[in-house]
């Protein structure tokens, strides 16, 4: 699939592979189209976000709701909860996900902010752990929620880790969204900053994905020093300054990032 640059990946490339199953691969592209749509979407909707016929869409979403997954009010569909079944079989099969849990919560408690772990999809980052402290924070994150790589501390820290081929590949194909004045929106410049991430360890991204909001992230990394996720911290920019974050918050992210990935198979 490639990016939709508003709704994520939910255009469809076909494969050439025999044993490629083009109804199943439509039947989740129907899925992601619903992404950012707490309302619903109508099946011309869901038809103009997908590139599927609207016959195409309605069959599925028939389907879809004879399964559970969806429920329809008039012309309205949406998602049923039972779709989070799908994501828990990602978290319950991970031993990042389940891991990672009580390590966020010693480092939340330790250093009285919000912390999370994410990994890479594509030119999105994926939060799959996450454990929140009693700052009310304008962006509103959970398990599951996707953030664009190219602005957010642990984006940058998981396109550090890449190869130097994939990361070209991300780069080529991600639409640098411009999310505030200050988001770096020219490949040149990300790249002098992924280098910097790379060169120093970790991310310190200021106001580039919502003005008012600072953090900082770290790799963790396998037992063999592959960056299989990131770890960080967000926290409001009038409250703690840059350095603050490295100072006094970056040697706690390092010790258990560290800590994560050392208990991971």
């Amino acid at each position: 699939m490639e990016p939709d640059p508003v709704n994520g990946p939910t255009v469809m490339t076909k494969s050439s592979d025999p044993d490629y199953v083009l109804s199943l691969a439509r039947g989740l592209q129907v899925i992601e189209a619903f992404n950012d749509s707490p309302r619903g979407r109508t099946v011309s909707q869901v038809s103009s976000a997908t590139g599927l016929s609207r016959a195409a869409v309605r069959r599925l979403l028939i389907t879809l709701e004879q399964l559970g997954y969806a429920q329809h009010d008039g012309a309205v569909h949406r998602l049923t909860t039972r779709i989070l079944r799908l994501g828990f079989s990602y978290l319950s099969s991970t031993s990042l996900a389940s891991l990672a849990i009580p390590v966020l919560e010693q480092l939340s408690a330790r250093i009285h902010e919000s912390c999370s772990v994410s990994v890479l999809d594509g030119d999105q980052i994926v939060y799959v752990a996450r454990s929140a402290s009693n700052h009310v924070m304008a962006v509103d994150l959970s398990v599951g929620s996707r953030l664009p790589a190219h602005c957010t501390s642990m984006g940058r820290v998981l396109l550090a880790g890449l190869p130097p081929a994939d990361l070209r590949a991300v780069l080529k194909s991600s639409p640098l969204k411009r999310m505030t004045p200050k988001t770096l929106t020219t490949q040149s410049a990300l790249l002098r900053a992924i280098e910097t991430t790379r060169e120093q360890g970790y991310a310190l991204v200021d106001e580039e994905l919502e003005i008012g909001l600072r953090s900082i992230a770290v790799p963790v990394r396998s037992e063999s020093g592959r960056v299989v996720a990131a770890m960080n911290t967000g926290v409001h920019a009038a409250r703690l300054s840059r350095s603050d974050l490295t100072g006094r918050i970056l040697p706690e992210l390092r010790a258990y990032a560290r800590r994560l990935g050392q208990m991971l198979p």
